[in-house]
């Protein structure tokens, strides 16, 4: 028969405050060597396997996400041009100066551009030139542009051009006109005069067939209308075109000069006889003579521009 008590299961009120009260009152043995290690290296893995158990793996960034390909920085910009060689230039129009930094490797033709969005030049109206005109088919490293380099532009407004140039183009087809029911200027009395004292002797070599930028000297070794040696300075920065002789320089804007004839010498295609017409008729011609055939395009362009042919 069980003794009366707490049922079974229960314990009897005061157990737990004597087991409480043996252990506080035991006295605490110290720990060896062994001991301490042990229990400091549980304590350890303890603190280490919560910090475990804390831990969150990183989200991952979806493979289109802005955050992660920004985290890996390739150098280039949201535009794309950082990593690309650029070019201090100093662009000069109407006398402004616009200091720009531009791509080494883009070409002229982007260039124009750019000038188009700070001057408002359409990219037709545009005479860019740096050591003669700025091809536009070609990189500003292929022309070897350098930091700091100058670029001239001429151009004029489409407005200003059509109230300018509707005279202009109907003088150059009159010329055109008249030239056709002549016989060919090099057979004229007063250029054979002239060509029949034959090549000049220092005469600038010719190459037949191609054409080429203007040269960065003067085009000399010609004669001009009284047999006297003459040479050309295109002075871009000022659009202006030197005429030089032993006597004088005539220092002439380059839009003063209303046309630009030529044509080839005969026996001697590989030279052009060319007259720049400063007047409104043909007694204005200043004609010089045994200009080598690759720069005539480039004279042309340089002094009337391309978009006098459009």
């Amino acid at each position: 028969m069980a003794a009366a008590g707490a049922p079974d299961g229960m314990e009897e009120p005061g157990m737990d405050t004597e087991a409480e009260t043996v252990a506080t009152e035991a006295p605490a043995r110290p720990l060896n060597c062994v001991e301490a290690e042990a229990a400091a290296g549980a304590a350890a893995a303890e603190d280490s396997c919560a910090a475990r158990g804390n831990l969150q793996p990183a989200p991952a960034q979806p493979p289109g996400d802005p955050a992660a390909q920004a985290s890996v920085s390739n150098g280039e910009d949201a535009g794309g041009g950082a990593g690309r060689e650029l070019v201090d230039l100093k662009i000069i129009w109407n006398k402004t100066k616009h200091d720009v930094k531009f791509p080494l490797d883009s070409t002229g033709s982007e260039l124009k551009q750019k000038i188009h969005s700070i001057t408002g030049l359409p990219p037709a109206m545009q005479k860019v030139m740096y050591k003669g005109l700025v091809p536009e088919d070609k990189t500003l490293r292929e022309i070897k542009v350098t930091s700091g380099a100058k670029i001239m532009v001429v151009g004029s407004t489409i407005n200003d051009v059509l109230a300018v140039n509707t005279p202009k183009d109907a003088a150059q087809q009159d010329a055109k006109a008249e030239e056709n029911k002549k016989e060919p200027l090099c057979r004229q009395k007063q250029h054979r005069k002239v060509l029949d004292k034959g090549k000049p002797e220092d005469v600038m070599p010719s190459v037949k067939g191609a054409q080429e930028r203007l040269p960065t000297v003067p085009l000399s070794g010609m004669y001009n209308k009284s047999g006297g040696k003459v040479r050309l300075t295109f002075k871009l920065e000022q659009d202006q075109l030197w005429i030089g002789t032993k006597e004088r320089t005539e220092k002439l804007p380059m839009g003063s000069i209303k046309n630009v004839v030529s044509e080839p010498i005969e026996g001697h295609e590989d030279y052009h006889m060319m007259a720049f017409q400063l007047g409104p008729t043909e007694a204005s011609y200043y004609w010089v003579y045994w200009v080598p055939t690759q720069y005539v395009d480039a004279i042309k362009d340089t002094v009337l521009g391309k978009w006098q042919y459009f």
